[in-house]
């Protein structure tokens, strides 16, 4: 069994992933950017292994997660 760290809010690209894994194709480069940050907070909050709380987001912190997420999406559309 391996064991994978806690997730925290500052691990864009590690919630990207996840997000990624989720979500697959079902949301493209553009739909990514129309996610209200409510669902997006939401989603992060249910990401297995995720230790950051609810009160610790911000705005910064999702756009963040938004970006990266898309850079994901990308990456795998070269593939």
């Amino acid at each position: 069994m391996s064991y994978e760290p806690p997730i925290h809010w500052n691990d864009y690209e590690d919630i990207a992933l996840k997000l990624h894994e989720r979500f697959g194709d079902e949301f493209t480069e553009s739909n990514i950017y129309r996610i209200r940050f409510t669902d997006l907070l939401e989603w992060v909050l249910e990401i297995e292994g995720f230790a950051g709380t609810r009160e610790e987001s911000n705005e910064g912190h999702l756009e963040m997660i938004q970006s990266s997420w898309v850079y994901e999406w990308r990456d795998n559309q070269k593939k």
